[in-house]
């Protein structure tokens, strides 16, 4: 954000969005893309960023991309993203920008880049002493899954730092993360925003506590704080050199990008954290620069709009085909659900139509075997995003044939089913007699036609993992856009927080809140009496 450039500018700025169901653009759009089906004979691949986007599981017309052009351009979509990518306010109810593209600028500004020094400066120093043999990285939500995500998927086979996670307010969490470390040789990587995230904060003690007990002279010295508010840490005793910024113009879900990932870098490389910051950039450019038709973001929202609001899919699963990509299923469920779990508009009235679909899912050929007979034949089922890497990075080739043939297979079983005439043959050929055949055959049905992306990165590297983020960023914030909601802030999320903080008073000691419910009323009492 410039100088001249403030929240107030902004937000008085802002243009008019009128509620999407009653839009002319949004009627015509809905009514297109109701009337389109999956052509399978017909092949839409988009590159962006050295990864290739398959988007032919998708309904398309040449009607429904007309309709898409207009709606975009009805949202005032180009000026969004304008706002967005050059730090204006995008977060307008709380008014500041959301300008997590600029810490991975190949050239940011002043401030960003010296403080990428500082970090950078900070892991030679530790690889150099050979320091810190163990990492207790300590953060919860977005301080903690993008890190999770980076660690797992480039140091899935060990590194010579160990790494344990603690982002649970459950006693059990602390306690198994701090186990079987020396505390001698323990990093404790304190990950907060405002640094009064009350996780953090109270296992954060807990851990100082178990450096004190064990005879640490100087516990503070093998403490980090990664903050957008370095005074508070520094109240909290953590020397200057250990605090690293990040600005609060970073939501707490795109903090990977900030020096949230100092962790990554002591655990697989300051490069593996260059790498993804790379890959991101080149999303970003390709996001604002490439046509409508070929953005892949944008390709993927409207697809994502057509399927929760106008074909009414209650749910996305994300199935990465890649073993080390297992913590990019929560990463996307909070970055997606975080970001579109809302309901009203920027005006404050409802949006009118479904928004913000569940998200879940886990690695294939896992998945198969879990919840893929759902996605199949249940009566819902659900839209899949395919991810898969080309290339393999073991040396069992025929593992990664099987792992890339489950992966078509799946999403071909999906996108073209299998009629009750074709699995009646099947069982006839087989011999079975012909009234069993066709009793047998109404189970084996398989409708097709439901949707799908499948997502080829050529490997897995810190480039296309990076790209790879930045795509479901951009494709969440498209969909904000057409939805007219703000993807940036999490009231919900507030709220809970609150309620937290006087039942724990009141767990205490305190005199009970007499406008709980009943329930909470009694849980509250027999709780109270079982901590006594």
């Amino acid at each position: 954000m410039t100088s001249k450039q403030t929240a107030t500018d902004y937000s008085r700025d802002l243009p008019e969005q009128p509620t999407l169901a009653g839009l002319p653009e949004w009627i015509a759009f809905e009514k297109a893309a109701s009337a389109v089906t999956i052509d399978v004979n017909a092949l839409r691949v988009i590159r962006a960023a050295d990864i290739d986007i398959d988007i032919s599981g998708q309904g398309s017309s040449p009607g429904l991309a007309a309709a898409s052009e207009a709606l975009l351009l009805a949202r005032d979509f180009p000026q969004m993203r304008e706002r967005l990518l050059t730090g204006g306010v995008a977060n307008v109810t709380e008014e500041r920008a959301a300008w997590h593209s600029a810490l991975r600028a190949p050239a940011p500004t002043e401030e960003i880049a010296a403080e990428r020094q500082r970090l950078n400066a900070f892991v030679r120093m530790a690889d150099s002493e050979r320091r810190w043999r163990n990492i207790v990285h300590i953060g919860i939500g977005g301080s903690d899954w993008g890190v999770r995500l980076a660690v797992s998927a480039f140091g899935y086979a060990g590194t010579w730092r160990q790494v344990h996670f603690v982002a649970n307010i459950d006693g059990h969490a602390i306690e198994g993360g701090l186990a079987g470390f020396d505390p001698h040789d323990t990093l404790i990587v304190l990950a907060s925003k405002s640094f009064t995230t009350a996780e953090t904060l109270q296992n954060g003690q807990r851990a100082i506590e178990w450096l004190q007990g064990s005879g640490v002279s100087d516990p503070y010295q093998q403490v980090v704080a990664i903050t957008a508010r370095p005074d508070v840490a520094r109240e909290w005793g953590v020397p200057d050199t250990h605090i690293f910024k990040f600005w609060d113009w970073v939501g707490g879900r795109f903090s990977l990008w900030s020096a949230v990932s100092l962790t990554t870098a002591l655990a697989v490389s300051a490069d593996v954290v260059a790498g993804m910051q790379a890959g991101a950039a080149a999303m970003d450019a390709h996001f604002a620069e490439a046509p409508f038709a070929e953005n892949a973001p944008v390709q993927m929202a409207l697809s994502g709009i057509v399927n929760r609001s106008v074909l009414d899919y209650g749910s996305l699963n994300i199935a990465p085909y890649d073993f080390r990509l297992a913590n990019l299923v929560p990463y996307i469920q909070q970055l997606e659900m975080e970001s579109l779990g809302k309901s009203v508009n920027l005006a404050g009235e409802p949006v009118g139509v479904p928004t913000g679909p569940a998200v879940w899912g886990m690695p294939g050929t896992d998945a198969q075997h879990t919840f893929f007979q759902w996605l199949h034949q249940g009566s819902d089922g659900a839209p899949v995003d395919f991810i898969v890497c080309q290339h393999a990075d073991h040396g069992w080739p025929e593992h990664h044939k099987s792992l890339l043939a489950n992966c078509l297979a799946q999403r071909e079983a999906l996108l073209t089913g299998k009629s009750f005439e074709e699995v009646l043959q099947d069982s006839l050929n087989e011999g079975v007699p012909e009234e069993r055949a066709r009793w047998l055959a109404h189970h084996k049905v398989h409708a097709g036609g439901r949707p799908s992306n499948l997502i080829v990165l050529p490997r897995l590297s810190p480039y296309t993992l990076g790209a790879l983020l930045a795509l479901y960023e951009h494709k969440v914030f498209v969909q904000a856009v057409i939805w007219g909601i703000n993807p940036f802030d999490q009231w919900g999320v507030e709220y809970g927080k609150m309620l937290a903080k006087g039942i724990a008073g009141e767990l205490s000691g305190k005199a009970a809140d007499p406008k709980h419910d009943a329930s909470t009323t009694h849980w509250v009492k027999r709780f109270k009496e079982s901590l006594r």
